[in-house]
């Protein structure tokens, strides 16, 4: 089967470098060149088109935003922008978002083995989830991973019983990964300022969330900012998950509230969906709404059906709506889902399930 061609653009030899090293380890994935600044890409993309663009947001002699708008004028490919973790770095990748790139990875660097394979694994997923934005489904091989992929059990046990005190207060859980900034943001613009408590896992690096929550605040009705520990889940309020640490939905008698927890990677990711979700079976039961988006891979739709076993009602974002349909359609096939909507009706659907 064709492999996933990846341009990689970064003026650090030693990025350029990790990122091929990186690529290359998955059978699904063909570097094709790497390259020090968008001119000699501009070369290259001459003799040979490639499915993917991994794109530095800042170098020398043209920066990644301004090559960004210029693909996309011209030649839409799938870009993902590679930035490091600085405040400046995150605020720019958001731009980027909204320039059409379609997803963010963290510069790769030294560390602890754990640490380097779990980058291989983000990085990996999110050129391959970027290569089915063009709209070519690509069969996709059985591949050997290095670690197990885990399920929620690692950070939270399963319910066993549906004893809970009671409360008639409604709580939104969301699950969200590639193509998942812009669905999350035309979401949230539908929402009134007194709109039910919402948690949001949207597949994002570390610190980048809190850019991505800041971006949300200053144009949505309701209130957004990164989930920070034992925050309340209120009205009028959407708390992101924070990126690397997965968080849970908890109560204490009638309040809401928030866990951030460290752990293993979960569905491949952290913050896990499935590790939100299946916390939102345990401690909301039937006063929870979930909602599924855009997104590739299989993360949430487990979590999802463990809320429908315990009475929440669960949307997911439908196909022609989808940037890409994976983790609704898993979560459809895995018989967790009472209704698949089209972006654009799912705010009014929660709305109507929240009163």
């Amino acid at each position: 089967m064709p492999k996933i061609k990846v341009l990689i653009i970064d003026d650090s030899a030693l990025v350029r470098q990790a990122l091929t090293a990186i690529l290359s380890s998955d059978p699904q994935i063909e570097v094709m060149a790497a390259v020090p600044d968008p001119f000699v890409a501009a070369e290259r993309m001459r003799e040979c088109v490639p499915d993917v663009i991994t794109l530095d947001v800042e170098m020398p002699r043209m920066d990644g935003i301004t090559f960004l708008q210029k693909i996309m004028n011209q030649h839409p490919i799938p870009v993902v922008m590679c930035s490091t973790l600085t405040e400046s770095g995150s605020e720019t990748a958001m731009k980027a978002l909204e320039y059409g790139a379609v997803d963010i990875i963290v510069k790769p660097k030294m560390g602890t083995k754990q640490f380097l394979e779990e980058s291989r694994v983000r990085i990996c997923d999110t050129v391959k989830a970027a290569a089915m934005t063009k709209g070519r489904q690509r069969p996709m091989h059985q591949v050997r991973e290095v670690a197990p992929k885990l399920t929620a059990d690692v950070i939270i046990e399963k319910a066993t019983s549906k004893a809970m005190v009671q409360t008639t207060e409604k709580v939104v859980v969301v699950g969200a990964s590639t193509g998942g900034t812009e669905a999350l943001k035309e979401f949230l613009e539908m929402l009134p300022e007194d709109a039910p408590g919402i948690v949001i896992v949207q597949h994002m690096p570390e610190h980048f969330t809190a850019a991505f929550a800041k971006r949300l605040d200053s144009i949505c009705r309701v209130t957004v900012k990164e989930a920070a520990d034992n925050d309340s889940v209120v009205r009028g309020r959407a708390l992101v998950a924070p990126g690397n640490h997965h968080t849970l939905l908890k109560r204490s008698g009638a309040r809401y509230y928030v866990e951030i927890k460290d752990g293993p990677l979960v569905s491949r990711h952290r913050p896990s969906v499935d590790v939100l979700f299946r916390s939102a079976s345990r401690y909301a039961g039937k006063n929870a709404v979930g909602v599924i988006l855009t997104g590739m891979g299989d993360d949430g739709a487990r979590g999802m059906k463990e809320m429908f076993d315990a009475g929440s009602i669960n949307i997911a974002q439908d196909e022609a709506s989808c940037v890409v349909y994976g983790m609704p359609c898993e979560a459809v096939k895995l018989g967790g889902v009472h209704k698949s909507l089209p972006l654009q009706k799912i705010a009014e659907e929660v709305l109507r399930l929240s009163y």
